[in-house]
């Protein structure tokens, strides 16, 4: 878009926080709120934030983002609900998708304004304010969910309003899709990491580990609270995707303790193979 964009950003965490750093690095205006005044004064003195963003200012908005946990996000929009209208485009950014889209495009259809949902697919294993960046988007896919109607509209306008974000890609799913998937993706990575790092090995082993170590515990270093809500809403699919890799390992135990180098060779063998399968698909990360 040519013209300067008002956009306002619910939450100044790593997500939040990065969006409004790009946007406002882009000549864009800021409005944003936070539970943290702390937090909210320093993107102030930072320049990234123009306003407070309040129910004065909320319908001058051409797009708000919802940058914090399910449950704040639906609170956020309630307290929003009232004043926004069609002018005003609103989108969570979210890990799940389930209960926040079906309640906050309830909450639009009632109130009329349009509500997608979102989910930017980048981040780091740090959190908060200090540790975002403009431009922690570019290149990244970025996924859609959009309501039954007006789906095409819809998806050009998030787009476009989108846009100074430079995202690489654009997919769109469905809330359920999406929770399936992420679960596998995302969460899954999340609890073998954390579990991962509990072995009593992990505090002796300086001077031991290479690539592998890091790649793997990477994420162990998170947010428990924001993963513990994450987690939980999405407990079918998570757990559904860590009973199958508990099996899994199973295997690779029972071969080994059974000392069976066909048995390990294979399931070893089948694990590359399925690297090889799913590398085909373009994601070889």
């Amino acid at each position: 878009m040519n013209q300067p964009l008002k956009i306002g950003i619910v939450g100044l965490g790593l997500i939040g926080g990065s969006m409004a750093r790009t946007y406002a690095a882009a000549g864009h205006t800021v409005y944003a709120m936070d539970k943290s005044e702390c937090t909210l004064a320093h993107a102030r003195e930072d320049g990234v934030v123009s306003d407070i963003l309040t129910t004065q200012n909320a319908p001058q908005c051409d797009l708000i983002l919802l940058a914090v946990y399910p449950v704040a996000a639906i609170e956020a929009l309630r307290t929003l609900a009232p004043v926004l209208t069609a002018s005003t485009l609103v989108m969570d950014l979210c890990g799940t998708k389930r209960d926040v889209c079906a309640t906050c495009f309830s909450i639009a259809a009632e109130s009329g304004f349009p509500f997608v949902g979102g989910h930017p697919m980048a981040g780091t294993q740090f959190s908060g304010y200090e540790n975002s960046r403009a431009g922690l988007f570019h290149g990244a896919p970025m996924v859609l969910v959009l309501p039954e109607t007006d789906r095409d509209s819809l998806r050009a306008r998030a787009k476009a309003l989108l846009a100074p974000i430079e995202f690489g890609t654009f997919a769109e799913t469905t809330a359920e899709a999406h929770d399936r998937v992420i679960a596998f993706t995302s969460q899954l990575a999340h609890v073998v990491s954390n579990a991962y790092v509990k072995s009593p090995q992990a505090q002796i082993h300086h001077g031991f580990s290479a690539g592998s170590y890091r790649d793997l515990m990477r994420v162990a270093w998170l947010n428990e609270t924001m993963w513990c809500e994450l987690f939980l809403e999405n407990r079918d699919f998570l757990s559904e995707e860590i009973d199958h890799i508990i099996t899994a390992l199973g295997a690779y135990s029972k071969a080994l303790k059974e000392n069976d180098a066909a048995t390990l060779t294979a399931l070893l063998r089948e694990g590359r193979i399925a690297k090889e399968n799913a590398d085909k698909d373009g994601d070889n990360s």
